[in-house]
């Protein structure tokens, strides 16, 4: 393995925690014997074609610094590759960092153990969903929670987590359940009135909410969380159980397990990470050992 480094940055990150986590990771990392580059680009598109350069040049490793969303764009560059992904969490939710049990906002430490991981050769490959050739680590949102990704993205104000809550009150005044039709592997295609249907490659999106909470992300499988058709009154019930994972105990909500997925509804964008994927209809699938690790 080649001692240089790339480190791929979202200076904007977690509030500008990004720009600032940066440094101190790069420091770990030079301390620990490895030389640095760093690659930021002026858009995402130029940062993941960089980045894509890098892991095509030969990188010791690719390091994402940043949030969830600069963790799903590292993916696409190294997924699919040997080229090792280490995570520097610094971002608002820090779902696929959480899911693999690495420090979240602690730059100085994640630069530590992905040195260390690299020396000692602690990479593990684990499973990513693919949705059309786009890759991702932790769940693909369809339904109300999408309709709230939506709506708060569409916001200029307020800034912050505080627009999705508001995104949220929003929605649920004019909120709905949705026709789907749903086929898992080559199973049966089953129609039903579906709140939302997540499909958990990891357990949470959105910072800790553990939709999918019986996800492993070695097991080749998604887990795929259903709220069915239910009342305003019932989804305020069950939603605030998925920080804990206890909301798949309701009678409303039933889980399931497959490779693959195929979504179809009306009006309903996917994201996957956080980031949008398109309008239904998706189909997703389950790729085991697609991309290296370093762990702790």
């Amino acid at each position: 393995m080649t001692s240089e480094i790339t480190l791929f940055v979202n200076p904007t990150a977690g509030r500008g925690r990004g720009a600032h986590a940066a440094q101190p990771a790069a420091s770990a990392l030079r301390a620990a014997g490895f030389s640095v580059r760093t690659v930021l680009g002026e858009n995402a598109a130029d940062a993941l074609a960089r980045a894509r350069e890098a892991v095509a040049d030969g990188t010791g490793a690719l390091v994402a610094v940043g949030g969830d969303g600069m963790a799903n764009l590292a993916l696409q560059a190294v997924a699919g590759t040997r080229t090792p992904l280490g995570l520097v969490a610094v971002g608002t939710g820090n779902d696929f960092a959480r899911a693999l049990g690495l420090p979240v906002r602690d730059p100085a430490a994640s630069g530590r153990l992905i040195a260390e991981a690299l020396k000692g050769d602690r990479l593990r490959d684990v499973d990513l969903g693919r949705v059309n050739g786009t890759w991702f680590g932790t769940v693909l949102a369809s339904g109300f929670d999408s309709r709230v990704n939506d709506r708060g993205n569409r916001m200029r104000w307020p800034v912050g987590r505080f627009k999705y809550d508001l995104a949220m009150l929003a929605e649920l005044a004019a909120f709905r359940p949705f026709a789907y039709r749903i086929t898992l592997d080559d199973g049966e295609t089953r129609e039903i009135e579906a709140t939302l249907v997540a499909v958990g490659n990891g357990a949470s999106y959105g910072g800790g909410m553990r939709i999918c909470p019986g996800a492993v992300l070695g097991d080749g499988l998604f887990d795929i969380t259903v709220v069915g058709n239910c009342s305003r009154t019932t989804l305020l019930k069950v939603f605030p159980k998925v920080y804990r994972g206890t909301h798949v105990d309701h009678p409303v909500v039933t889980v399931h397990r497959a490779a693959r997925v195929e979504l179809v509804a009306e009006g309903i964008t996917g994201y996957a990470d956080g980031e949008p994927l398109g309008p239904l209809p998706l189909t997703a699938e389950c790729i085991p050992g697609a991309v290296r690790v370093a762990l702790p």
